[in-house]
């Protein structure tokens, strides 16, 4: 369990990275925490900015890791944060929204474009918090990490991208923006109390927010994770949108598990522009490889590849109260025996990788990909397949079985 704060302790806590800090007890909006944790801010939506005009004293991004149609995420091996804006229905423009959440997202990076010390000094931290619910409260939230606009080596064409949506026949926009979250594991309150005052550039400010002030520099919280072999729990989708998804998959198949090879190779793609498959192989003379294809790995006029050999299971996945069959060693080892030198492999599957044959791999290190049920029904979430009825049309046009 994460270090946890109280609500009663809030006026004078420190941020600290993947700290909780509570709600009231009882849950109740009255009782939500970040208006007692940084005074200033409302206590509704995904952007609340503290300070009148254009130029905010801080904002927070806040995410209920809910809204499968606009997947805010957060790699924690690279420190780059993807938050998507406040445009998520028909009917406005881009930058009418009621909190004015994208017109802060097109001020901060035309800003950031400028590539001054001055304009820099405008930006506001971003304070990074999704919805963590505890016992005590269901408001209670965690501190992800301060983050700033753009990512070292990502161009100004892609930083903040105006992406088009649908719904109910409509289409819309809306804003898809990239940060850095800083190597500052803790925000003091004195800094805190700073920025309430309209001053971020003071002897009490991270390093790592004065380097980026100052030079431009990205000094990104990165992290090696310490667990390689997930659980089978990890391995299950965590959100009941998601769970559906899953389902949906798996049913279409169950009746034609072969069908589900070829879903799979498309699976992988959607993960990585990369990918290139080259073939789906026959049942019938696969040799255990249900796809053969190649990774680029070199530029695209002098490419370097690497060749991968997948395997497709449609398992049975541990949901709606049944039993998962999950993948065992026999099924890895007969992929790591197609596997020749300079080679990987990839299993995808709507089950999970049972604890001994994913040990196995991991310790021996052995190349295998690994997509269990929940990482399909996040690729598919974040390529635009967020509700199960768009996954379901997507199979019944692409894969009719």
């Amino acid at each position: 369990m994460p270090k946890t704060i109280p609500y009663a302790e809030l006026p004078e806590a420190d941020l600290i990275v993947d700290a909780v800090y509570e709600g009231a007890p009882g849950g109740q909006l009255s009782g939500e925490p970040f208006s007692n944790l940084l005074p200033g801010v409302g206590n509704q939506g995904g952007f609340r900015s503290a300070g009148n005009g254009p130029d905010k004293k801080f904002v927070i991004l806040y995410s209920s890791g809910e809204d499968q149609d606009w997947p805010d995420t957060l790699d924690l091996n690279t420190g780059q944060f993807v938050y998507y804006g406040d445009n998520k229905t028909p009917g406005r423009e881009l930058h009418d929204t009621v909190r004015g959440g994208n017109l802060i997202l097109r001020r901060v990076f035309e800003l950031l474009h400028v590539g001054t010390e001055a304009s820099r000094a405008k930006i506001p931290p971003f304070f990074v918090f999704r919805k963590y619910p505890t016992p005590v409260s269901g408001r209670s939230i965690q501190f992800k990490g301060m983050a700033i606009p753009g990512f070292r080596g990502l161009p100004a064409t892609a930083d903040l991208v105006a992406v088009w949506k649908s719904f109910e026949g409509q289409r819309f926009q809306n804003y898809r923006a990239t940060f850095t979250v800083l190597d500052a594991p803790v925000i003091g309150r004195p800094w805190l109390g700073d920025l309430a005052g309209g001053e971020s550039l003071t002897a009490n400010a991270p390093v790592a927010w004065s380097s980026f002030t100052r030079s431009g520099a990205y000094n990104a919280l990165t992290s090696v994770p310490t667990t390689i072999i997930r659980s089978a729990d990890a391995q299950i989708p965590d959100t009941p949108q998601k769970i559906e998804i899953l389902f949906t998959v798996w049913k279409h198949f169950e009746s034609a598990p072969i069908a589900f090879e070829a879903f799979a190779a498309r699976v992988f793609q959607m993960h990585d522009p990369r990918v290139i498959v080259d073939e789906i192989t026959r049942a019938s003379i696969d040799g255990g490889r249900d796809a053969i294809g190649r990774y680029l790995l070199g530029l695209s006029e002098d490419p370097v590849y690497a060749e991968f050999s997948l395997e497709a299971k449609c398992y049975m996945p541990g949901i709606h109260g049944m039993t998962s069959n999950a993948i065992g060693v026999r099924e890895v080892s007969r992929l790591i025996s197609r596997i020749r030198h300079r080679q990987f492999g990839v299993l995808v599957t709507t089950s999970v990788i049972g604890r001994q044959a994913y040990q196995e791999v991991r310790e021996d290190r052995h190349p295998i990909i690994f997509i269990s049920g929940k990482d399909l029904t996040e690729i598919l979430t974040s390529n635009g397949y967020g509700t199960p009825e768009s996954v379901r049309e997507l199979l019944l046009r692409e894969f009719p079985v």
